[in-house]
């Protein structure tokens, strides 16, 4: 008798346990996207993907992988992702001739600087052209700290020597093989200088005792893509959610979106999408 009226009991607590998946949730559909840190550490996806997610025709969740440039296309050659927001139009360029990617566009652009401490041993504040003032900081070899890691910014970086004529190598010389935020991050604990995207310094500034000291030089011009992964290289892939994505961040609502993100009362990207 005490067996047969505790067996409804247990019963009860047992399925009173298990938990519940809102079905909408778990059938929602999903894409990888790997993108830069530039991207991720500006907070722009914060704004950008919500709409997005949450369209009321069927919104797709974005599942983001933020890191180099560099990483990120090689993610998307292996086929780990359905598509790339990235900014290094020469390895774009590379990836969609290899057949890797397809349907690229632009998004935006915003440009790089040089950031260093207030009391600028290098003496760069003000220099027009940004080869001068790497020329200038190899010279006097003063503390520069290189992402180091085949990123968009690195990437510009080693542009930007080539066009000085310098190869940069020496103690002075620091490559920290991370993301903005922390290479960013040890050049103001060490007081050095580094290039940095706009937007990543904007939204970051408050964090670091350090200030724009070149800017607005042809060079710095810095745009941004998006590519699918081709799903003819991998079937695998979410061609379909890829395209939707892309369609939506060159939209104008996106552009939008893009367009009205500030930091500091500064725009920190600009929308470039043309039909």
């Amino acid at each position: 008798m005490r067996l047969r009226r505790l067996f409804p009991l247990l019963f009860v607590v047992a399925v009173a346990s298990v938990t519940v998946t809102a079905p909408d949730a778990e059938a929602q559909p999903r894409l990888k996207l790997a993108t830069t840190t530039s991207t991720h550490d500006s907070g722009l996806l914060d704004i950008l993907l919500p709409p997005f997610e949450r369209k009321p025709d069927g919104g797709i969740r974005v599942d983001v992988i933020a890191v180099g440039t560099g990483k990120a296309l090689k993610l998307a050659e292996n086929g780990d992702v359905d598509a790339v927001l990235v900014h290094a139009p020469k390895l774009e360029e590379a990836f969609v001739d290899a057949g890797f990617g397809v349907n690229r566009r632009s998004v935006m652009y915003n440009d790089f600087v040089v950031v260093g401490p207030s009391a600028d041993q290098a003496g760069i504040a003000g220099t027009e052209k940004v080869a001068d003032a790497f020329v200038t900081i190899a010279r006097k070899e003063a503390l520069f700290f290189s992402r180091g890691d085949l990123s968009g910014t690195h990437q510009k970086e080693r542009a930007i020597w080539t066009i000085a004529g310098t190869e940069p190598a020496g103690d002075w010389y620091v490559e920290v093989g991370q993301g903005m935020a922390a290479t960013l991050r040890m050049a103001d604990e060490k007081r050095g200088y580094v290039l940095i995207d706009r937007g990543t310094y904007l939204a970051l500034r408050e964090t670091v005792d350090l200030r724009v000291l070149v800017e607005y030089d042809p060079p710095l011009h810095n745009p941004y893509s998006m590519i699918a992964v081709n799903p003819e290289r991998w079937p695998h892939v979410k061609y379909g959610h890829a395209r939707a994505l892309i369609d939506y961040v060159t939209s104008p609502e996106a552009q939008a979106l893009i367009g009205g993100y500030r930091k500091h009362g500064q725009l920190l990207f600009t929308p470039s999408a043309t039909d």
